[in-house]
């Protein structure tokens, strides 16, 4: 049984304000203990669940917030970036379930510290429906073969995963107030919700089903202003639907996700 997890922070309990997230700041480190508490939190549960191999795939930010000397030394470890495939890089057919560790809602929703991939994105949709993170995240998993067998994060987020992943297992760690502020559980609690869902999702990954959605693959994107879209459009093959709003297709959804990843940077220039 080899389990991949994609770890990112906001969905992490006790962190619930922008200043916590970035490195820079003085609260990032006491964010960052909370973080890889959760993440082995579930690599315990994985491995009790019977897995014989877990992968970490740090996804949060600069993607160097997991200290490799604090990580469950049963797994392994991918940080750093810029990586091809960002939040879901080293997945690959072969694995039997997929982790999603400490996500958030999606951009435009009411989450505790939503967003998608970075500041720019007002909303996004994959084959016409709206998705954040973990959307892309599991179709690309899904053009995997993988499924996702577990979710972490918030009450926003547990709608979500229980709108396109019924499946999946959720441990829910905190409630949503604003984009800033949550009900949270307390540390030791949380890391029993993630650990026993963890095991739980292992023991039943083969019964989850992978995530893809209907119709061609297809991603639009909605930028906060004209300036963004029009530097999104460069990406080739890529269609410009209206002054914010980049849309691209492809037959082979792995096309369709770098894509976004390259339209998402280039708003950014």
């Amino acid at each position: 049984m080899r389990v991949y997890i994609s770890a990112d922070m906001e969905g992490t309990a006790g962190v619930t304000g922008v200043l916590q997230t970035r490195p820079a700041e003085k609260q990032y480190d006491a964010a960052r203990r909370l973080m890889v508490a959760e993440v082995n939190a579930a690599i315990e549960g994985a491995f009790a669940g019977g897995a014989a191999y877990v992968l970490v795939n740090d996804s949060h930010d600069g993607m160097r917030n997991l200290l490799l000397d604090e990580l469950d030394p049963r797994a392994e470890l991918v940080s750093g970036a810029p990586k091809p495939l960002s939040m879901v890089e080293g997945i690959e057919p072969g694995f039997d379930v997929m982790f999603c560790a400490g996500y958030h809602g999606m951009a435009g929703g009411a989450g505790t510290l939503a967003h998608t991939y970075n500041g720019l994105v007002h909303t996004s949709r994959l084959c016409g429906r709206p998705v954040g993170e973990l959307g892309l995240n599991a179709a690309y998993a899904g053009s995997m073969g993988v499924p996702v067998g577990l979710v972490t994060g918030d009450d926003v987020l547990r709608a979500e995963t229980a709108e396109i992943l019924p499946w999946a297992r959720f441990a829910q760690v905190k409630w949503a107030l604003s984009r800033q502020a949550a009900r949270n559980l307390p540390h030791e609690k949380a890391k029993d919700e993630i650990r026993r869902a963890a095991e739980a999702a292992v023991r039943g990954a083969a019964q989850m089903q992978v995530y893809q959605p209907a119709g061609r693959p297809e991603v639009e994107v909605t930028f906060l202003d004209a300036g963004q879209a029009g530097l999104a459009a460069l990406c080739p093959g890529s269609e410009r639907v209206s002054p914010i709003t980049v849309r691209f297709a492809h037959d082979d959804f792995r096309e369709v996700f770098r894509a976004f990843r390259a339209m998402i940077t280039l708003a950014g220039a």
